[in-house]
């Protein structure tokens, strides 16, 4: 853990919904002070005066006219413009994909639950990160196409899974999950009942752990914009 002058101030931009569980897991994952603007009631930062960005999931779909997704989306072409980094998770993979050029559409089906993804191309955010590895996954939307001049990272058959355009990453997964909230994200979804006991049967402390191996990423994003930040000050 980092500590004094050295700890990292990052904007985490929590566009859940007032769901208890994100701010929990961003907040222990994070080896960083989290400055928490609800966006999905209109808070943002008043300026780009953090060391980085950190988008979260969402029930939410990018393309919705609600008046507070375009700010979002301008916000977060605006931090990348200016060279902060940036990690946008689910819903926030897709807002960075859109505030790049990219493109998401629904997908008509839920992927939802332990899955398997593969790794496409070597990166720093995925530096001890098996080729092939274990997430938890939840979305009904996906990134269709990448921003121009992105860099594909993951995949699995439900397509685009990571990819990097600059300072900027964007994961569909959950790797920031617990059992807690993979069990309470399912539960919560409207599917049929044969769907959410599989699912749920699949939420084991074996799984879990494999899954585990994925956050490895979260150490590795903050490595970085530490290294910005040394950099930037010289």
């Amino acid at each position: 853990m980092s500590s004094g002058q050295d700890r990292l101030r990052l904007a985490l931009l929590n566009a859940s919904h007032d769901d208890e569980h994100t701010p929990r897991n961003f907040r222990r994952e994070l080896d960083a002070d989290l400055v928490e603007f609800d966006v999905t009631a209109n808070e943002r930062p008043a300026d780009l005066g953090f060391d980085g960005v950190v988008v979260t999931g969402s029930r939410a779909s990018v393309y919705w006219d609600r008046d507070w997704i375009r700010p979002l989306v301008e916000y977060v072409a605006d931090a990348h413009e200016r060279g902060l980094p940036i990690l946008g998770v689910c819903y926030g993979h897709q807002v960075l994909a859109s505030a790049l050029g990219g493109h998401v559409e629904g997908m008509g089906e839920y992927e939802l639950g332990y899955r398997e993804v593969r790794r496409t191309a070597d990166d720093e955010l995925f530096a001890g990160v098996p080729d092939s590895f274990t997430v938890f996954t939840s979305h009904s939307d996906a990134v269709t196409e990448l921003p121009p001049g992105a860099d594909l990272l993951a995949e699995n058959d439900y397509g685009i899974h990571a990819f990097r355009r600059g300072n900027a990453w964007g994961v569909q997964f959950h790797p920031e999950y617990d059992r807690e909230t993979a069990t309470a994200i399912t539960k919560g979804k409207d599917l049929p009942d044969e769907r959410i006991e599989s699912v749920l049967a699949g939420i084991t402390e074996e799984n879990y752990a494999e899954a585990c191996q994925a956050k490895r990423l979260f150490e590795n994003f903050t490595t970085y914009v530490r290294q910005v930040r040394q950099r930037v000050v010289g």
